[in-house]
C-alpha cells in the first residue's frame, strides 16, 4: 500500500480535499469585497478632493490675513496723518456687535422679553453676533439693562468661533470641529471653512445673516471674578449696556 508521504495515495487526497463552502457564504464574500473596493475608491477620491480644497482654504486664509493687516496699517496711517495735520482721526462707525445676556427674567416686561427672543438671547450668559443698523441699535437700547455689548476685535471673533463655536445642522447643535460642518450648510454661499465664517462676521459681509443664523448662540461661562454690578450701566461703573471695544475684556473672562 502507498504511504501517506508518497503524495499519491487515498490518505493524501482525503486530507487535502477543498472544504465545501455554501453559495450564500461565497455570495456574501463577493458582496463584502465589492463594498470594500467601493469604500477604498471613495476614500481615495475624498482624499484627493480634500487636498485640493486644503490648498484653496490655505490661499483664502492668506488673503484674509493680508486684508486684516492692510486695514490695521490704514488705520495707523490715517491716525498719523491726522496728528500731523493737527486734526483728529474719527474711525468709521462699528458695523458689528457681540451681545451677551447678563440678567434673568425677574421684573422683565413682555416687550423686552420679545426683543431678547428675537436676538436669540434666551439663556443667561449666551452671546450672539449682531449687525449694527438703525433697527438693531434701537432694539439694543431697549434691552440695555439686561445685556452687555460692544464691538469685538478680530481676536475676540476668532476665539469665540474656535472655542465656543457650534453650528446649526438640521436643527441640531453641532460643534464646529472641522470645515465639513461649515461647508455642508454654507457651501452654497461659497463659505467652505471656519476662516470664511470669521471673515464674513468680522467684515459683516453680504452673507452675514446666513452665517450668524448658522452659528448657535455662544454659551459662555460666568465671568472669572464675577460681575461688578449688573444693575448699573457700564458708564456708571456697572456691567450693563454698551462698552465699545472693551467688550473683549468681558469675553476673555467668560470664554
Amino acid at each position: 500500500s502507498l504511504s501517506p508521504r508518497d503524495g499519491l495515495g487515498p490518505y493524501w487526497t482525503r486530507q487535502n480535499k477543498m472544504p465545501f463552502v455554501p453559495e450564500s457564504v461565497l455570495k456574501k464574500r463577493r458582496a463584502q469585497a465589492a463594498i470594500a473596493a467601493d469604500k477604498d475608491a471613495a476614500s481615495k477620491k475624498a482624499a484627493a478632493a480634500a487636498k485640493a480644497k486644503k490648498d484653496v482654504i490655505f490661499k483664502r486664509a492668506e488673503k484674509y490675513a493680508a486684508e486684516y493687516k492692510q486695514q490695521e496699517n490704514d488705520a495707523i496711517r490715517l491716525r498719523r496723518e491726522a496728528k500731523k495735520a493737527n486734526s483728529i482721526y474719527v474711525p468709521p462707525e462699528a458695523k458689528l456687535a457681540f451681545v451677551i445676556r447678563i440678567r434673568g427674567i425677574i421684573g422683565m416686561s413682555p416687550k423686552v422679553k420679545k426683543i431678547l427672543q428675537l436676538l436669540r438671547l434666551r439663556q443667561l450668559h449666551s452671546g450672539v453676533f449682531v449687525k449694527l443698523n438703525g433697527s438693531t441699535i434701537k432694539m439694543l437700547r431697549l434691552v440695555e439693562p439686561y445685556i452687555a455689548y460692544g464691538t469685538p476685535n478680530l481676536k475676540t471673533v476668532r476665539e469665540l468661533v474656535y472655542k465656543r463655536g457650534y453650528g446649526k445642522v438640521n436643527k441640531q447643535r453641532v460643534p464646529i470641529d472641522n470645515n465639513a460642518v461649515v461647508e455642508q450648510v454654507l457651501g452654497k454661499y461659497d463659505i467652505v471653512c471656519v476662516e470664511d465664517v470669521i471673515h464674513e462676521l468680522y467684515t459683516t459681509g453680504p452673507h452675514f445673516k446666513e452665517v450668524a443664523n448658522f452659528l448657535w448662540p455662544c454659551k459662555l461661562s460666568s465671568p472669572t471674578g464675577g460681575f461688578k454690578m449688573k444693575l448699573l450701566h457700564y458708564n456708571e461703573g456697572g456691567d450693563a449696556g454698551d462698552r465699545g471695544e472693551k467688550i473683549h475684556e468681558l469675553v476673555k473672562k467668560m470664554i
